[in-house]
């Protein structure tokens, strides 16, 4: 058995886990803020990503995206919310990957976006459903050529011998094509989550979060308000 890595000072001095606001923190790290209104959600949820596209560093439109297996047992990962509307929020991905066939035996999810600098977060539950033929295409030809050439060359979620294995397949698909239009491949297209709820969730000082719910009652939403 190798030897534990030694600790150094520096390592120490610096505690893993931070340790929880002080009073006075609390207070600070929060503005004023008029308790959340229960209007429409979609609506409600555009306003908060329009905010967070100007303050989160990376990728505001970053999900999580959680799914279960044959065995019930839950996946979670990170994919790119692509669309939002009335009817769902959208993503795009290999239907033959982790995700695709969890989705093809059980098409339910739930989302979570956190956005860090706005202290916020919304999390959705729903239905999933592919995107149709059309709109696959649209959003395809809009993706840089690398990034259409590697949905063509990545078998996403198989065993993979070693990086050289995707990079004789890239070098493939791009002889293939040429210069000439690139396809989107058969095993590539987008679902579109369908929420039954949405929860809205603000931070507030002393962990008196603010949390509001929308529940999908036929046309419309009814709304609660929840114990932080």
């Amino acid at each position: 058995m190798p030897p534990a890595c030694p600790i150094t000072p520096e390592m120490s001095d610096t505690p893993l886990i931070p340790a929880s606001p002080a009073d006075d923190d609390s207070a600070a790290a929060v503005e004023s803020l008029a308790p959340l209104e229960a209007r429409d959600p979609i609506a409600l949820f555009e306003a908060w990503l329009r905010e967070a596209l100007k303050t989160e560093p990376n990728d505001a439109n970053a999900m999580a995206l959680a799914t279960v297996d044959a065995d019930g047992l839950p996946n979670s990962r990170m994919v790119l919310l692509k669309g939002v509307d009335a009817n769902g929020f959208v993503f795009f991905t290999n239907t033959m990957s982790a995700k695709g066939r969890e989705l093809a035996g059980a098409p339910r999810a739930a989302l979570t976006f956190h956005w860090k600098s706005l202290r916020r977060s919304v999390r959705l539950r729903g239905d999933v459903a592919p995107v149709s033929a059309v709109e696959a295409d649209s959003y395809f030809a809009t993706r840089a050529r690398a990034a259409q050439i590697g949905a063509w060359a990545s078998d996403q979620s198989a065993e993979m011998p070693d990086r050289l294995a995707l990079e004789r397949r890239v070098a493939e698909v791009a002889l293939k094509f040429g210069l000439g239009r690139i396809p989107r491949p058969p095993h590539w297209s987008g679902y579109r989550v369908s929420p039954r709820t949405i929860e809205f969730w603000r931070n507030r000082p002393f962990r008196l979060h603010e949390r509001l719910v929308f529940e999908r009652a036929g046309e419309g939403w009814t709304t609660r308000r929840l114990y932080p």
